[in-house]
């Protein structure tokens, strides 16, 4: 499987009516996938606003499963997340997609569809950018999120493959329809948490939205020797502790062979001066696995794309990700 110029994404409509409440960089984004050669196609959603939502329950699953119907339609990418995606899970018609499979990318409320997919079909998801969010952007944050994209869709990556991590990051908060240019510039620092080297499934994504679906047959079991990602966004500390050490009890941080953490966009510290991977080694205590934190894959730009399901390498030591199998695709 593999996404060629001419080939056409479909944007679907999870959660928050992105496509609504921001019109201008909506079509920035269409004309920025448009000019690298693919072709947009607008869900049934697309333009639609029920308030905090797309559309109903039966509308945002109906849109999901067109996309999965539609032949031309190569890669399924959100236009951005929100909260109620969890909803859509029992009516995706996971059959068909075993049939027709497609990339499907998308991040943060999002987790919830990419993990349900590949919890039902063993196909690997891509937890990378949406449509609104990742590629309204300006450049040059907009470019390397596309670079980090297109090097895993189009078929071309020679594995392993160590990701390059880019050298300059934000979080900056500019309201998108008044935003006219790029945004700050703060450079990349990774911080290893614990040292040592790892090779394993990748799974997790966005926290927040995996306590939604924890316990049932829409989140993968989670198993020994598992590279756990785990990221998320505007949060607070307090917030923070308990996602974490909902994990901890869990017994997941003593399965796992690895964790690579994403930055936190906008992270509120409530005045305590301490950082959210502070919070997370604290709830982990001692322990031997190698973690990674501040990794560009969460609410920030650029982001990198990585494979739900495939193998990673995760070396705390020299900070690198490698990228060893891409999975099943197909």
């Amino acid at each position: 499987m593999k996404l060629q110029k001419g080939d056409a994404i479909g944007v679907f409509s999870p959660s928050v009516p992105i496509t609504v409440f921001c019109p201008k960089r909506t079509q920035r984004a269409k004309e920025f996938l448009n000019s690298k050669g693919y072709q947009v196609i607008e869900g049934s959603m697309f333009g639609k606003s029920d308030v905090y939502r797309s559309g109903s329950i039966k509308e945002r699953s109906d849109e999901i499963n067109q996309l999965i119907h539609n032949d031309h339609v190569k890669c399924m990418m959100s236009a951005i997340g929100g909260m109620n995606s969890n909803s859509l899970l029992p009516y995706i018609d996971y059959e068909a997609f075993k049939k027709n499979p497609k990339f499907v990318c998308g991040y943060s409320d999002v987790s919830a569809i990419l993990l349900g997919i590949y919890a039902k079909t063993g196909i690997t998801m891509l937890y990378g950018p949406a449509l609104v969010a990742s590629f309204g952007e300006f450049p040059p944050y907009v470019d390397e999120t596309y670079d980090f994209f297109e090097c895993i869709v189009n078929g071309s990556l020679e594995l392993p493959y160590e990701i390059p991590h880019p050298k300059y990051w934000t979080d900056e908060f500019i309201d998108w329809e008044s935003q006219v240019g790029p945004k700050e510039r703060r450079e990349v620092k990774l911080v290893t948490l614990s040292k040592g080297r790892a090779t394993g499934r990748l799974i997790g994504g966005n926290l927040n939205t995996m306590s939604g679906i924890f316990g049932t047959e829409y989140m993968p079991e989670i198993k020994e020797g598992d590279i756990l990602l785990i990221e998320d966004s505007l949060i607070d500390i307090a917030t923070v502790e308990r996602s974490f050490a909902h994990l901890k009890i869990l017994g997941i941080f003593d399965k796992v062979g690895g964790i690579i953490l994403g930055k936190h966009e906008l992270f509120d510290d409530k005045g305590t001066n301490r950082e959210h991977y502070d919070v997370l080694m604290e709830v982990i205590g001692e322990t031997s696995i190698p973690i990674l934190a501040e990794y560009n894959c969460s609410h920030v730009h650029p982001m990198i794309t990585l494979p739900i399901g495939g193998t990673v390498t995760l070396d705390a030591d020299k900070q690198t990700v490698t990228i060893e199998s891409l999975g099943k695709l197909k």
